[in-house]
């Protein structure tokens, strides 16, 4: 029976808007890309890792690099585009059966984490149609001035508060059919694998960036 592919995709956008060329700029000796790129190459799990990307620069660390790369068309690197129409067209141009869907903003990723993820997926494929890492979110939410989680004429202590979690975008993995039928990299039968907030970090601001470059160096 032929293999059922892995393929991961890094997906980098020249025209992020936080932080300005977040995926390329320098991060400690080298840039965030190609740190994702070096330990994504050593998972031998891995049939290919593909780079979707709008950027000339990525296109060159791709080919220096041995990877694959998709030229990204301007309307998908656009801000007018929805992450599920975006998530949608990675599916549509990736051949694998499984697609692993990796940011390059969560960097301190250990690469035993990635192996271990495979493992889980691997192991319960036939249960779960994707595998998502998340944090947890002890926090006391409100939306338009009500709260969400809790009751604020019994305010319990942040631990008790109910278990929620939120997807942190580190790592999907995902059966392609169904990423591109639903336009997400959450499957109708997910399975979460939770991160701490250490793995699970990432960059969105410019403090961000710092944070993670400072916390890169000391784990790395």
């Amino acid at each position: 029976m032929k293999k059922k592919q892995i393929f991961a995709v890094i997906p980098v956008r020249k025209g992020s808007q936080r932080v300005k060329n977040k995926s390329l700029r320098k991060f400690n000796k080298k840039n965030l890309l190609i740190y994702k790129i070096e330990k994504l190459k050593k998972i031998k799990e891995l049939d290919k890792i593909i780079v979707n990307t709008d950027s000339d620069e990525a296109i060159d660390i791709a080919k220096f690099y041995k990877v694959e790369f998709w030229k990204r068309e301007k309307y998908f690197a656009s801000s007018r585009c929805l992450n599920s129409e975006f998530w949608q067209h990675i599916a549509s141009n990736t051949s694998s059966h499984y697609i692993m869907f990796t940011n390059c903003t969560s960097p301190l990723v250990k690469i035993e984490t990635y192996k271990k993820f495979l493992r889980i997926f691997l192991k319960n494929k036939n249960l779960h149609d994707s595998l998502n890492t998340v944090c947890d979110e002890k926090q006391f939410l409100y939306m338009n001035n009500k709260a969400l989680n809790f009751n604020p004429k019994k305010a319990p202590n942040s631990q008790d508060l109910p278990n929620v979690v939120k997807l942190n975008f580190a790592i999907n993995l995902i059966f392609r059919e169904r990423m591109l039928k639903k336009k997400s990299v959450v499957g109708n039968k997910p399975k979460f694998f939770k991160l701490d907030e250490i793995e699970g970090f990432d960059i969105d601001t410019q403090h961000d960036f710092e944070f993670a470059e400072h916390l890169h160096k000391k784990l790395f």
